[in-house]
């Protein structure tokens, strides 16, 4: 039974690739959305220390993701794809890694507003704005570029377009994980920072104020 399920959602995902990447791409958007808007009550709280150590965690994560990914270029411009196919779902892997944890880390703790102003802020937040709109935008590719790698052979996927949705999804994918490390970078080591309720919530219910150990806020 369950290979018969594995080859029907294979065949599914080969025949409709299109349509199984904007039904996974509507399900991440809206886990990311509940985490933020504190509707999915699945996260234990974490206190003070822990988000930090999530934080940590994922910086390395997305390190750890963009280095997969520039080997993966590397390996096809060099027409190694076994290698190219390994690295890509390693990377890919490792993001899934990253969602668990970035989830996880808003759900259950709080995100961090930078405590410095001037042109340090102004260049933080417009490559934290990069970050996200590019994070956003390469869902979509990445996970239409995964299906077709995962449902195609080598030869088949010359005929689809692998190709160039794969250089699409890793432009936007490799410069949203760089700058998501820079800012990561400048947030906690570089300036300070304060606990900060989502800028989704300013729309959405309040959540509760998490336990800082009785901090309202200041830098690490």
């Amino acid at each position: 039974m369950q290979t018969d399920s594995g080859s029907w959602l294979r065949r599914v995902a080969r025949e409709r690739p299109l349509g199984v990447t904007a039904v996974l791409s509507a399900i991440g958007y809206a886990l990311v959305a509940g985490a933020f808007a504190g509707a999915i009550p699945l996260f234990p709280p974490l206190d003070r220390s822990t988000v930090n150590l999530f934080g940590h965690l994922i910086a390395v994560v997305n390190a750890s993701a963009l280095s997969a990914i520039l080997a993966g270029v590397y390996f096809i411009k060099h027409d190694e794809v076994e290698k190219h196919r390994a690295a890509m779902l390693t990377a890919f892997a490792l993001i899934a890694v990253f969602l668990v944890l970035y989830l996880w880390k808003v759900g259950g703790g709080f995100e961090k507003s930078i405590t410095v102003t001037g042109p340090p802020e102004i260049a933080y937040l417009l490559m934290l704005a990069v970050h996200i709109i590019l994070s956003v935008v390469a869902v979509p590719v990445v996970l239409y570029a995964v299906i077709l790698g995962l449902t195609h052979t080598p030869a088949e996927l010359r005929s689809t377009a692998h190709a160039r949705v794969g250089r699409i999804a890793v432009a936007a994918w490799s410069i949203s994980l760089f700058l998501g490390i820079v800012t990561y970078v400048m947030l906690n080591h570089v300036y300070g920072w304060v606990p900060r309720e989502s800028m989704l919530l300013l729309v959405a219910v309040p959540r509760p104020v998490w336990d800082l150990g009785g901090e309202s806020g200041g830098r690490e």
